[in-house]
């Protein structure tokens, strides 16, 4: 009898390694999401080509399908994008972080993702929508978010003519703009034009209200938005979370009645040190409890002060048990980015901790 030259399940979901489809080929979906409807997982993300060029959209939003996690099928781009130079999904443009979430008030799929252009001046929020999880999605706009609409948490400051009227024009700042940034009435700037949106994602609570969580203000804040009963748009209800904290790829999950968020700092596509926090309403107060991460990633040496060389992408719940999907970043050949599956070990005082193991799936 010749022995199967397949690698064993188990090496084959290690933590790092190349992750096979039903072709044989290392899954193509980063910065993505996976969600279960009906009786399947599906896995949305960015698909990537190689080299420098692979961080533009060169072809959509890449879906697989899997019965158990370990076994996916490419469903191809359920997201095209198109050769029209007006559109916000331009081929060459960028559709980032991609999520999808299911509406049972319409019955229709929902997906967000980060809208902008190659230099990454739009800061815009993309919405499409589908009958079916792997669509194909319909896109409708892109778009800044609470237009013309002020956060609960607004203070008297916020509203203060003058500083609006004195608060630098957008193309004159850049996020790593600190000092100017924390003496500027950003918010009050954006307000008739919406808020600036980036690195995202969405999460549904237990009584199907949905919510947009992103990166702010020149990367400086969060934003924690209500969506509309059809998940379409925001409902104009909405809190700036980490003022002045320069946060990005945001996974938000719910155990126990708590809230809990993972956070990467600003940094691109280099890693850096995660930051945890919890709350026990949505929209805050966030208490803030430093890096959740244990251990090192053997194949680079990472620890937890780069997270081990990854950052959050989402969660998932899996077997009684919390699952973050983070990406290995390789800005040198994007197509061979990597991904991690970590478990959420939660904690007697609260917080919660993301140990590094070999896989999740073992």
């Amino acid at each position: 009898m010749t022995e199967s030259r397949e690698p064993a399940l188990e090496s084959r979901w290690k933590n790092g390694a190349i992750w096979p489809d039903n072709h044989g080929v290392h899954i193509n979906a980063h910065g993505g999401h996976i969600v279960h409807f009906g009786n399947l997982w599906y896995w949305y993300g960015e698909h990537k080509i190689e080299g420098w060029e692979g961080r533009l959209a060169w072809h959509g939003v890449h879906a697989y399908s899997s019965p158990d996690l370990r076994h996916w099928t490419d469903c191809g781009i359920v997201l095209p994008v198109v050769d029209d130079p007006r559109s916000p999904i331009c081929r060459g443009c960028r559709i980032e972080r991609p999520k999808v979430i299911f509406c049972r008030k319409t019955g229709k799929f929902v997906m967000y993702f980060h809208s902008t252009d190659a230099n990454h001046t739009l800061a815009r929020c993309g919405v499409a929508v589908a009958d079916q999880p792997l669509g194909p999605f319909r896109f409708l706009y892109a778009e800044r978010p609470e237009k013309g609409c002020w956060p609960l948490d607004t203070t008297p400051a916020d509203r203060d003519p003058a500083a609006i009227a004195a608060c630098p024009k957008e193309e004159e700042l850049k996020s790593w703009h600190g000092d100017i940034i924390r003496r500027s009435n950003i918010l009050g700037r954006d307000l008739p034009n919406g808020q600036m949106s980036r690195d995202m994602t969405l999460f549904v609570d237990e009584d199907e209200t949905a919510y947009h969580i992103y990166a702010s203000e020149h990367n400086s804040t969060i934003h924690i938005s209500r969506l509309t009963p059809d998940y379409l748009t925001h409902d104009g209800t909405y809190v700036r979370a980490f003022r002045y904290r320069w946060m990005e790829a945001p996974v938000l999950f719910r155990h126990g009645g708590r809230y809990f968020l993972m956070m990467s700092g600003c940094t691109s596509w280099a890693p850096n040190a995660a930051r945890g926090a919890y709350a026990d309403h949505i929209f805050g107060p966030w208490t803030e409890f430093g890096n959740p991460c244990e251990g090192t990633n053997p194949d680079n040496g990472c620890g937890p002060d780069l997270t081990f060389g990854a950052q959050g992408a989402c969660v998932f719940f899996h077997e009684n048990r919390h699952i973050v999907m983070l990406d290995i970043w390789n800005p040198e050949n994007f197509i061979d980015s990597r991904y991690l599956w970590l478990p959420v070990k939660f904690q007697a005082d609260g917080t919660f901790r993301l140990p590094y193991v070999e896989s999740a799936l073992s």
